[in-house]
């Protein structure tokens, strides 16, 4: 049990006296998304004990993004643990060359299918993975940058029936033990987290409706972000409603209940370019409106410690599992359902 819960506004005045009499950080500590108009309206970036959920319709990039925030961290330095209840490990890793790759060659770089083909290729001369890509642009680099920043990022293959928010703080508590820093979570995704039941009624989570499991996991997410005094990013699925055609996906479109909202700190949602711009944005110029289609629109619909409502835009390279980092706010006009153009 914490002993340290109670504290006089005195004593936290001393420890933050203390704190800087040694040059030490006495505000939240900041891990920059490398998002750069993202991390300029969140004030660089993601805060210690924030809670921040991303939700999408599926395909428009959850995971996509949270990997890349991930990468982007590792690779300056951060510790981060990734719990996926989705993907593999290979499957990460395969994304995370393309991502590396184009990071390194640019437009040209190695794709998925060349990365699979190499790894799959038996009696190859290589046996290993830098040298099964050195013919491909970017592979070889992506795999030696990868090897640089590897011992920083940790991946859970998570699981919905085992994977609670109690693993996770153990997980993280472990990592902390090991490496004497305590790691960025990313958590992909929320309502696949095991909501754990006491022994004394083993029952309970049986009977849960999905409204209270996901009330009780994202209570948890925010609990343990403040306790470790680390950021949570959250990938969360959206309801019926929000997949429906004409419709722009909102806050409230997030799947199981209205504690999601509550309870985080940032809400950060993802809409295709071309289902969210005004009408005459598509009508009167074509070519315009066939470019949208490569866009994302990635909407702060929710922030704590700053300015919301903001519409940010960045551009879509899935070919290589990443969002171009020079996005910047949304010029076009906006709406809130989706207009058909015949």
């Amino acid at each position: 049990m914490r002993t340290d819960r109670l504290k006089t506004l005195n004593t936290v005045l001393d420890e933050t006296n203390a704190r800087l009499n040694m040059d030490g950080e006495a505000g939240a500590k900041v891990w920059p998304s490398g998002f750069g108009s993202l991390d300029k309206v969140l004030d660089g970036g993601f805060r210690s004990g924030e809670l921040v959920l991303v939700g999408a319709r599926p395909g428009l990039g959850k995971t996509t993004f949270a990997l890349q925030v991930a990468r982007n961290l590792v690779a300056s330095g951060h510790s981060v643990v990734y719990f996926t209840f989705e993907h593999d490990n290979h499957s990460l890793l395969e994304r995370l060359i393309i991502m590396e790759a184009a990071e390194i060659a640019g437009s040209f770089a190695v794709q998925l299918p060349a990365v699979r083909q190499a790894f799959n290729t038996r009696r190859s001369s290589d046996r290993m993975m830098a040298g099964r890509l050195a013919g491909t642009e970017g592979g070889a680099e992506a795999v030696q940058a990868l090897e640089s920043y590897s011992e920083r990022l940790h991946l859970h293959r998570s699981s919905g029936a085992e994977t609670s928010v109690e693993i996770m703080t153990g997980v993280v508590e472990s990592i902390l033990e090991d490496t004497g820093e305590t790691p960025f979570l990313v958590v992909d995704y929320l309502q696949k987290v095991h909501a754990a039941a006491p022994v004394t009624d083993r029952r309970r989570t049986a009977r849960l409706s999905e409204e209270d499991r996901i009330t009780e996991v994202v209570e948890g997410l925010k609990d343990m972000a403040l306790e470790l005094m680390v950021p949570v990013l959250a990938l969360v699925a959206v309801d019926k409603g929000g997949l429906a055609a004409a419709t722009r996906t909102r806050v409230q479109d997030l799947r199981g209940s209205s504690a999601l909202a509550h309870e985080a700190d940032v809400v950060l949602i993802l809409n295709n370019k071309f289902d969210v711009v005004a009408r005459h944005h598509l009508m009167y110029n074509t070519g315009n409106a066939e470019q949208f289609h490569h866009w994302v629109v990635m909407s702060i619909e929710k922030n704590r410690s700053g300015a919301d409502s903001v519409d940010l835009e960045f551009r879509k390279r899935f070919e290589h599992s990443r969002f171009d980092t020079d996005g910047g706010r949304v010029q076009e006009e906006l709406i809130d359902d989706r207009i058909f153009v015949e």
